[in-house]
């Protein structure tokens, strides 16, 4: 009877250490978000931002090769780089992870701009104003072949056989995301970029 009563507070315990570490946690920036700067570095001015977005495939091994993949009709998103926007990015860099991710509060995420690529990954944004701003897409890919894979063998009284191979297509899809900082010294500038 102990040995059971045991047995289950172990698979209790182990389970719910399973389910703590699973979960994801969740950090915003501390610092408070000023609707005023996001405004006025959003406001109209006489710039523009334009480029070409794209991300390099990756081999088997998950390293990048030379094959560029547009970003065809994939939204880019413009935020202005504020000082709420600046601590996003720094908690980014060193907290985001595994079980990390970091959240902009939904007051700051509205404060963009969003345009759509077209089919040759090329974007513009108008009208913008001197500053710094950040652009981030989300540019998705596949890549399909075909593999040998093993369904059996053949083997004859004398040590010998055949084993025998099918091929299978696969389709193994991924998404990147791209993104950069780029800043408008001077109204009426315009700026060629590569998001990538």
């Amino acid at each position: 009877m102990k040995t059971s009563k045991l047995f289950f507070l172990l698979l209790f315990l182990t389970c719910a250490f399973l389910k703590v570490k699973a979960q994801k946690t969740e950090l915003l920036p501390q610092v408070p978000f000023d609707s005023l700067e996001a405004k006025n570095m959003l406001g109209v001015g006489k710039s523009t931002i334009e480029g070409v977005a794209f991300t390099r495939q990756k081999n088997g091994y998950g390293m990048r090769i030379l094959g560029k993949v547009l970003a065809v009709n994939t939204d880019v998103t413009l935020f202005p780089v504020t000082t709420y926007f600046t601590e996003w990015y720094n908690l980014r860099k060193k907290k985001e992870g595994k079980n990390t991710s970091v959240f902009m509060s939904n007051e700051a995420f509205r404060w963009r701009v969003v345009v759509r690529t077209d089919n040759y990954g090329r974007f513009k944004f108008y009208n913008m104003k001197p500053g710094k701003y950040f652009l981030q897409a989300m540019a998705s890919y596949s890549i399909e072949g075909t593999r040998n894979v093993y369904t059996g063998s053949d083997r004859n009284g004398y040590g010998g056989g055949t084993d025998y191979y099918q091929q299978q297509r696969y389709v193994n899809n991924y998404t990147d995301r791209i993104e950069e900082f780029v800043e408008i010294t001077r109204d009426g500038q315009t700026i060629e970029m590569k998001l990538k």
